[in-house]
């Protein structure tokens, strides 16, 4: 294992950071360190006036438009009729997607919440179905897979239970391999990658204001993901949105090193790194060996977001698809849609049997053709 570091230093502010990493076999080499966002602490508080009204209602608006609500659908209008044109259903567009991945090596990224599992008011209680743990597990037996999550990965893994896939939690910022190894990557050393590693204890220290900040709000709940923080509003009266993002604010407004993000009815507290979920992305294609081939085919397939930064790394590398799960039309980089996480694992299920055919059609003809080779005397 090989660790290298870095120290950035802000002339304004005085401040200097290191970020550690850890990277297996021939990673570290090839993949360059995250850079820091570089914005001064006075600048930075002046851009974001994180307690001015304005920005209060920026967030707000945020909030609400990251929270679909669960009434009845409406009749499909113009829009949703043109946005399902243009993000058609992955399911229903099955064998174009197959045919393009033809004679290239599928490798699949699916994020956890909303995608493998159901959104659930208790982010602890969001447990896979054992139908889905199955699919994933064979999934996997055909497919290079990765879990990419916000969540800590040790929270992930614990829901997943899988040791044979990759896992990149908080958004990537914290990445292993296979516990059991890997048939897709040669070697036996499973790939480490922590590149935010010198923000833990200020994580820990945030986590802990924000724990004590918000209990006078109702319904709140503060995640500690390693890497990042999640504050949680899903069971928060809307009512009291605003005062959360107040509480919010003020604790960040002594923490310029760190940035807020939006999920689904979740804040994301993440250091200001040019580190996401696109990156990781990236990271785990170039440790399989995949960084520079043409004959790759990523898949992606999340809900948030934060899945955006993922959906549009394979629009630009012109290589593989998105696929968003939504209800409900959305701006996305994704190439396709699914409804719901019941039909991604219909999805999933139909990409292992289309496999599993392909490489019985493939052995029945090389045996076809070993038999005609015999047949012909010498």
């Amino acid at each position: 294992m090989t660790k290298r570091n870095m120290v950035v230093s802000d002339a304004n502010s005085g401040f200097d950071m290191a970020i550690s990493m850890a990277v297996s076999g021939s990673c570290v080499a090839a993949q360059r360190p995250p850079a820091y966002i570089t914005i001064s602490k006075k600048k930075l508080l002046q851009n974001l006036d994180i307690n001015s009204s304005a920005r209060i209602n920026t967030w707000l608006d945020s909030m609400r438009a990251s929270s679909p609500t669960h009434m009845k659908a409406p009749p499909l209008s113009d829009d949703q009729v043109s946005w399902n044109m243009r993000r058609p259903s992955a399911l229903d567009m099955f064998e174009q997607i197959t045919s393009a991945s033809k004679g290239k090596q599928i490798v699949m990224f699916l994020d956890y919440d909303g995608t493998l599992s159901p959104i659930v008011d208790d982010p602890d209680r969001a447990f896979m179905s054992k139908a889905m743990r199955a699919t994933v597990r064979e999934l996997a037996r055909y497919f290079p897979t990765a879990i990419v999550s916000g969540r800590c990965r040790d929270k992930v893994y614990s829901f997943v239970r899988l040791a044979e896939l990759y896992y990149a939690g908080s958004h990537g910022m914290d990445i292993k391999g296979p516990s059991k190894g890997s048939r897709y990557k040669k070697g036996t050393k499973a790939v480490l990658f922590q590149p935010a590693s010198e923000f833990l204890p200020m994580i820990d220290e945030v986590y802990k204001a924000l724990s004590e900040v918000t209990k006078s709000t109702p319904g709140a709940l503060v995640e500690n993901n390693k890497f990042c923080v999640s504050v949680h509003f899903r069971c928060v009266d809307e009512k009291k949105w605003s005062e959360l993002a107040k509480q919010v604010g003020s604790v960040l407004e002594g923490y310029p090193n760190l940035r807020l993000t939006q999920g689904r009815k979740v804040l994301e507290i993440r250091p200001t790194i040019k580190w996401d979920k696109g990156k990781a992305l990236e990271f785990l294609l170039e440790s399989l060996g995949y960084s520079n081939c043409t004959d790759v085919f990523p898949i992606y397939i999340g809900d948030d977001r934060t899945d955006e930064d993922a959906f549009k790394v394979l629009r630009e590398r012109d290589q593989g698809f998105g696929i968003l799960v939504s209800k409900t039309p959305k701006d996305t980089n994704a190439s396709y849609s699914l409804q719901e996480p019941s039909e991604v694992m219909t999805f999933l299920r139909r990409l292992v049997d289309w496999k599993r055919m392909s490489l019985r059609r493939f052995l029945r003809m090389r045996r076809r053709l070993e038999e005609i080779k015999m047949s012909i005397p010498n």
